[in-house]
């Protein structure tokens, strides 16, 4: 297995001071099926010999797609299930690789205590992932018993249970409407709201069976799908961690190196376009200015004008990715 403490330097470093529904079952020797991954290694072309980040390493899919082409990857997620999965699935490649318990938001820090300072590439394969959503002691999903918990780091304080319970219902419409993107939010929050004060909330099946009274099921979707969302993203911060992780990992990017980013909920996608559009306009002009003026953020060019998107055969295989959306932009 690959120590993910122990990192042997290769010669990239310096001197100097990182929606499922419901998934499908899995065989043993699998974590979940990665989207996107000949697309987004492809359009992310890095350089052998070159440094990439994978800031969502997950089960290690891309990551090693990533390292046959040549280059060496540091590997970073905040689950220890996944890093400890993906130190066995790519412990082939020893020290070309080094895995970090980490949320992308922290990859400075992890590169400070690695020695690095400039990166040939950057990935972030954003969401929840099949092997989270089996596991139900984790709480992810709205089909199987376990504690409202949804903290993909174990370490973090905020869970699904203080939140359901303690937020006001003001605060649980905001959140149902704009991280779940749920039409009842509000008669949802207000509901959840009493009921708590009789019994509170403490399990998945207790919350998702309160919220299908609520809201009567429609077709194959569970009912609570999108307030199951809703309190992933902000149990673990998931909106203000990728506009961190953003900024991080492109201050990070040496010259020509590309930025990749899958997303797969319209918020992340927003976000990621917005940051890549506005970085990668050399001039700005406002009717108010009497001439255009240079944008100081101007970093980028776009190597994808439109989204990629998986092809027919990749959504029919694996569900998981209908809703994938792959963006990148290479560092000028």
């Amino acid at each position: 297995m690959i120590n993910a403490l122990l990192f042997e330097r290769p010669i990239w470093f310096t001197t100097g001071p990182h929606e499922v529904e419901e998934a499908q079952e899995m065989e043993d020797f699998t974590y979940h099926q990665p989207v996107l991954v000949s697309e987004s290694v492809e359009l992310l072309a890095p350089r052998a010999g070159s440094l990439v980040v994978d800031g969502t390493c997950g089960g290690g899919g891309h990551a090693a797609e990533i390292l046959r082409t040549g280059a060496d990857v540091v590997a970073l997620d905040q689950d220890p299930d996944a890093i400890e999965f993906a130190s066995e699935k790519l412990s082939e490649y020893g020290g070309r690789v080094t895995l970090r318990q980490a949320n992308f938001r922290e990859a400075g820090r992890v590169l400070d205590e690695l020695g690095v300072i400039g990166i040939g590439g950057a990935l972030l394969d954003l969401g929840v992932s099949s092997r989270q959503l089996e596991n139900a002691s984790r709480g992810f999903s709205v089909m199987r018993p376990g504690p409202l918990d949804m903290r993909m780091d174990p370490r973090g304080e905020l869970t699904a249970t203080t939140v359901v319970n303690s937020y006001t219902e003001e605060d649980l419409t905001r959140l149902f409407r704009e991280l779940g993107e749920e039409p009842a939010a509000r008669r949802i929050a207000s509901q959840l709201v009493k009921q708590r004060k009789e019994v509170p909330f403490q399990d998945t099946m207790q919350l998702a069976k309160a919220i299908e009274k609520i809201v009567w099921r429609h077709g194959r979707r569970h009912p609570a799908t999108q307030v199951f969302q809703a309190l992933r993203m902000e149990v673990n911060d998931e909106l203000g961690a990728l506009e961190e992780g953003l900024r991080v990992l492109t201050k990070r990017l040496e010259s020509g190196a590309r930025f990749a980013v899958i997303t797969f909920h319209s918020l992340e996608d927003r976000i990621v376009k917005n940051f890549f559009r506005d970085r990668s306009r050399e001039w700005l002009d406002r009717p108010e200015w009497p001439e255009p003026r240079r944008n100081p953020d101007f970093v980028f060019r776009l190597i994808t004008d439109k989204p990629v998107e998986p092809g027919e055969n990749e959504q029919r295989n694996n569900p998981r990715s209908r809703s994938a959306k792959l963006r990148v932009a290479e560092k000028i």
